[in-house]
């Protein structure tokens, strides 16, 4: 990666409009319905952005939207991308460095998980306040990183306090359930095994997903303030585990998002 290609990306969005967005969000699987809540001025397919990769999973739909929400400009990431599609860690965290460039001062991320933590139930959400890494790799694991920042990234509150603190209350005065918790990324695609799961309990694990953590690491990177929430989509339960429905985990994920989009607003608006 070079900062050519960066500004090669950022210049072809400029041009097509995406001005001074000030917040950007990331939305995660069957987490789509936020769009219907913005203004929308401009909206781009992944495939037409220079040196975006493109989504290869049929519920990601790959646009990037441009527009206004409770009155801030926003850059929405509908659809994201994962290692499981064949892509670097690079390619996978590109566009954040792409949003960064264009000018947004805060990053909301969503992503739906399945709940390790028993005590949570599907269709809860869960604010991540920390995260492990199973991924296998690092996002900033390249030669001319510290080009773009500091190499040695800092990741002791990886998600930022003050805007946690913030949709912990928001969901406070909107009788929202919001668990708090540890969120684990695996490779995937394939789901867990029941030992996979014992043992993510064991390490610490709240909640498991294959996304979210190599974006979190590269805001860090470029000490962009980031949260991340989870809407918890199934129950990892390894002592009464059932085979995966994926049509299942995408409608209780619809579902439950009505939650996430009044906590993104809310927490937008201040």
């Amino acid at each position: 990666m070079n900062s050519e290609t960066i500004k090669e990306t950022v210049d072809f969005l400029k041009h097509k409009g995406f001005h001074n967005p000030e917040i950007g969000i990331v939305l995660g699987t069957g987490l789509g319905q936020l769009v219907s809540h913005i203004d929308i001025a401009l909206e781009v397919d992944y495939a037409d952005i220079p040196n975006f990769p493109v989504s290869t999973v049929e519920f990601h739909s790959g646009k990037l939207i441009f527009g206004t929400l409770e009155n801030k400009k926003v850059v929405v990431m509908q659809g994201r991308f994962h290692l499981y599609e064949g892509y670097s860690l690079q390619e996978v965290t590109f566009p954040i460095r792409i949003l960064k460039a264009l000018g947004i001062q805060k990053l909301l991320v969503s992503n739906a998980a399945g709940a390790i933590n028993l005590n949570f139930k599907k269709g809860d959400i869960m604010l991540i306040e920390d995260h492990i890494n199973l991924q296998g790799g690092s996002p900033l694991a390249f030669k001319n990183v510290s080009e773009f920042g500091e190499r040695f990234t800092d990741m002791s509150e990886p998600y930022d306090l003050n805007m946690r603190h913030s949709l912990i209350e928001i969901a406070k005065n909107n009788n929202i359930t919001l668990h708090k918790g540890v969120y684990t990324a695996v490779v995937g695609p394939q789901l867990e095994s029941k030992a996979e799961y014992r043992y993510l309990k064991i390490i610490g694990a709240d909640a498991v997903g294959m996304s979210t953590v190599p974006e979190v690491i590269v805001a860090n990177h470029l000490s962009l303030p980031v949260i991340a929430v989870s809407v918890l989509t199934d129950e990892c339960n390894p002592d009464d585990l059932k085979p995966v429905n994926i049509a299942e985990i995408i409608a209780i994920a619809g579902q439950a998002e009505t939650k996430m989009i009044t906590l993104f607003k809310e927490l937008i608006k201040l």
